[in-house]
């Protein structure tokens, strides 16, 4: 309910007519060339998104201010499809009806599962089959045109890669990080704390003495980690709660701490390695980078060819 209350008034106050009859909001919301895109498609379009916005734990000022975000940016992505669809009408482009008939079904697959669930789906939209199938043949369209004016002329050198990367040290850098074991001794309720403690230290003692501590993590830890030999891997400093991070900074690699006693439990720590803060090699980081540049290339390439669509259609908003 709230949903479509939000809707209508965001219609509303887009429209520069805002303070007309209310009729006026369930009309026209955008013209592209002769093409009416209507508020029932806009607000078909961006309902899943107002859907999603609704789990976030947002004052009414906020919901409002993203819904009208949305709204615009859903209102301009029809526009920009309406563009795309004209200009590969106005090309001569076709794709024969089996290939859009496989999308089709592809995407019932996908997002439905069988047909039954899909017409179910439809019906509680208010939405005919063929509404869906055309909507999805549109999409494909899009697909292509932009695969062909877009995509296909993208190109990342190695050198703008690397350039990125000296550019954008901040992206790439890996924090401090060590290498820790632990043996946990838990204080079950109604225990004896100090039974708790006796052991961990007799524990500590068998470390003193030599023993590994991998095999009294299997021995004695209670932790999640205990068949692994108490192993965490390699974390985070700065992700350690305090007791154990105080306790690492003054151990080096192959040393074992003294017994850290916290309300639940009692731990021993050993340090298998540590790293210091370094920036991730740029062979790691190398596709990570040129699917970044891809994506800006890309929606720059995107919006100069809806501009250079705009310079030459009638666009109208209501």
């Amino acid at each position: 309910m709230k949903r479509l209350c939000i809707l209508a008034t965001l219609l509303a106050a887009l429209s520069p007519q805002a303070g007309a009859a209310p009729e006026l909001v369930n009309g026209i919301v955008a013209i592209v060339n002769g093409t009416v895109t209507t508020e029932k498609e806009a607000r078909q379009f961006i309902e899943p998104a107002i859907i999603a916005l609704e789990r976030l734990r947002l004052t009414q000022r906020e919901y409002t201010e993203r819904a009208m975000e949305i709204y615009k940016d859903g209102l301009s992505q029809l526009v920009e499809r309406q563009l795309t669809l004209d200009d590969f009408k106005a090309a001569g482009y076709s794709f024969p009806e089996s290939i859009i008939e496989d999308f089709v079904q592809d995407r019932i697959r996908e997002r439905y599962g069988d047909r039954v669930k899909l017409i179910k789906t439809l019906e509680a939209q208010n939405m005919t089959y063929e509404q869906f199938r055309t909507d999805i043949r549109d999409q494909f369209i899009v697909e292509q045109m932009n695969l062909k004016n877009v995509a296909s002329a993208v190109i990342i050198s190695p050198f703008k890669i690397e350039t990125y990367y000296k550019e954008h040290p901040e992206e790439f850098k890996l924090p401090d990080q060590i290498h820790l074991r632990m043996i946990e001794r838990r204080k079950p309720d109604g225990s004896d704390p100090e039974a708790v403690r006796r052991m961990a230290r007799e524990i500590k003692a068998k470390l003193d003495a030599g023993d590994k501590f991998p095999l009294l993590a299997e021995l004695y830890s209670e932790g999640s980690q205990k068949r692994d030999g108490g192993d965490l891997g390699w974390v985070e400093r700065s992700v350690l709660r305090k007791e154990f991070a105080e306790a690492a900074t003054t151990l080096k690699p192959g040393q074992h701490s003294g017994v850290i006693e916290t309300p639940e439990a009692c731990f021993l720590l050993f340090v298998e390695g540590v790293k210091a803060a370094q920036l991730k090699p740029l062979t790691e980081v190398r596709d990570e980078i040129e699917k970044t540049l891809l994506n800006q290339e890309r929606a720059r390439l995107q919006k100069k060819y809806v501009e250079r669509l705009k310079k030459k259609a009638f666009v109208r908003y209501f």
